[in-house]
């Protein structure tokens, strides 16, 4: 009874090996192991065991479909393998006409308001970073010295007019008194040539022709005197008396000082030269004597503002003046700014410093310079505020793309001159 027990366990897992797949995880079929009692127990055991093989198929299944998935992701990416490289070498060689750089910032004018004239600060019409327009009043000086000034240039004008109407009458005056000294030449001489033939006919005593000389002798000096005067007075009306006060040096110089003085009573006042954003204002109070000169406050003009970038010098190969330009604010990334570029400095950075690089020293190294860079920008009414020092990205359209690289390029040439 035990060998017909261990022959029906025997065939059902011949059975079970037969029927399951190879390669599959479950090709493992569970047996229960008869248990050798007697005789009809064993034939049980192999009358039940063609029905276990037909059961053990329906439990396998299949697990060969993740081989297959990979299989095929892996054809398509080997077929778009060539279109990747002809589509990225394309662009490759179109492409490289932008250049940009981040090295790249807001400018604008910035001026250090100030006067010519020194005063006590008497008002001031402006808080920090507060917006003006050109002519907009910032501070004022105390102006009673400037008004005093210009009283006393008013009054100088009117003195100088004076004495220029003076010297007029004074010259007519001279005038008429050389008129007179002529005609008493004139009389004078007669009465001496009448006393001369009087003493050549020895008719008239010698102490009457001597005076009758004397006369005419005294009359000639009054006459050069008065010339000498009259000449004198001309010089003092510039050598024309006869033209109006309004010409004459003295009076345009009394002039000149009324308007000086009416110019640094106008100084006292400090209008904004621009339109713009003032700031540092606390720095000036109230009460505070201002020298000439000095600097009160800043005044940021927002009119006038354009980037000025700084890229390095192997970036400039294809960048010329005039081409467009599009700016990126760090502050507003969705605003984009049109401009182009206005000019290059025609020398790098370090060219200006105080101590410039010693390249014919032993311990040189090559740096990459950085060429200073002007770009002119539109700033429409609707686009945000841009201010001084805001850093930026920009891109300049330089027309020339990339290419192909020098060698392709190089054996290319040598084909075609070979044929």
């Amino acid at each position: 009874m035990d060998d017909a027990a261990r022959k029906a366990e025997t065939t059902a897992r011949a059975v079970a090996d037969d029927e399951a797949e190879p390669g599959s995880p479950s090709n493992v079929t569970e047996i229960r192991r008869l248990e050798p009692k007697t005789s009809p127990q064993a034939e049980t055991v192999a009358k039940e065991a063609p029905e276990t093989q037909a059961a053990l198929p329906s439990q396998v299944t299949p697990t060969a479909t993740p081989r297959h998935r990979r299989n095929r992701t892996r054809s398509i990416l080997f077929a778009l393998l060539p279109v990747a490289l002809v589509v990225g070498g394309y662009y490759y060689v179109a492409g490289g006409q932008v250049m940009s750089t981040d090295n790249a910032y807001v400018q604008a004018d910035i001026l250090g308001i100030s006067t010519d004239v020194a005063g006590i600060v008497s008002e001031i019409d402006v808080r920090d970073n507060q917006t003006v327009k050109a002519g907009d009043v910032l501070f004022r000086l105390d102006d009673k010295q400037f008004r005093f000034a210009l009283e006393r240039a008013d009054a100088q004008i009117g003195v100088v007019r004076n004495d220029l109407e003076a010297l007029k009458a004074s010259y007519k005056g001279m005038q008429s008194q050389i008129e007179q000294a002529h005609t008493d030449i004139a009389f004078y001489e007669t009465a001496f040539k009448r006393q001369q033939d009087l003493a050549t006919k020895s008719v008239a005593s010698q102490a009457t022709y001597d005076q009758a000389k004397h006369d005419l002798d005294s009359a000639r000096l009054k006459l050069a005197q008065l010339e000498s005067q009259l000449a004198g007075i001309a010089a003092s009306l510039n050598g024309k008396p006869d033209a109006p006060v309004e010409e004459h040096p003295r009076y345009k110089d009394a002039v000149a000082a009324r308007a000086e003085a009416q110019r640094q009573l106008d100084h006292t006042t400090v209008r904004a030269p621009m339109n713009g954003v003032v700031t540092n204002v606390p720095s000036l109070q109230k009460g505070q004597y201002l020298a000439e000169a000095t600097n009160a406050f800043s005044l940021v003009s927002t009119d006038h503002v354009w980037i000025q970038a700084n890229p390095k010098e192997t970036e400039l190969t294809w960048v010329k003046p005039g081409q467009k330009a599009e700016v990126y604010v760090d502050t507003y990334p969705d605003a984009v700014w049109k401009g182009s570029v206005d000019s290059i400095s025609p020398a790098s950075a370090a060219s200006f410093s105080l101590l410039p690089a010693q390249n014919t020293s032993g311990n040189w190294v090559k740096v990459v310079q950085r060429i200073a860079m002007r770009v002119k920008i539109e700033t429409p009414a609707d686009e945000p505020q841009l201010r001084a020092g805001m850093s930026v990205t920009l891109d300049v359209d330089t027309g020339h793309a990339r290419g192909l690289p020098s060698f392709i390029s190089d054996a290319f040439g040598k084909s075609k001159n070979s044929k």
